[in-house]
């Protein structure tokens, strides 16, 4: 994961992209309210996708799509939210401007990071031109 989030910040900077930052919430307190609560700060300004199994899944080409178009529409900060082992507050996923699916499995929150950053990382190889992304 954290070798993604190096290689998205490299070569996002060209690009006006990044830097890629890995945040991890502790909630004081058990379940999703509580979780809800830790994460909100990090929501501020930004434009937030809730990771979702019933979000919306895209081709890695559509979503640098989407990476440039956000930036190119003047969004500074995108923040990514994944949720503990009970998932995202619905609350915080209604307040997301958007959803994102990694198929209709459920995948461990630690292995969705990993898979974000992969794919983070993968838009900015294909906005870049990078041969990184094979089609």
């Amino acid at each position: 994961m954290k070798l993604y989030a190096e290689r998205a910040t490299a070569a996002g900077r060209a690009l006006g992209l990044g830097p890629l930052e890995i945040v991890e919430v502790e909630a004081r307190k058990p379940g999703k309210a509580a979780e809800a609560e830790a994460i909100r700060p990090h929501m501020a300004d930004s434009h937030v996708i809730a990771c979702d199994e019933r979000g919306k899944a895209r081709a890695s080409r559509d979503f640098a799509a989407e990476v440039s178009t956000l930036r190119d529409r003047g969004v500074r900060q995108l923040v990514f939210l994944i949720g503990g082992a009970d998932g995202l507050d619905p609350a915080l996923v209604s307040d997301a401007q958007g959803t994102l699916a990694f198929g209709p499995q459920t995948w461990p929150h630690a292995l969705a990071r990993a898979m974000l950053a992969e794919q983070i990382y993968r838009a900015v190889s294909i906005l870049g031109g990078s041969p990184y992304h094979r089609d």
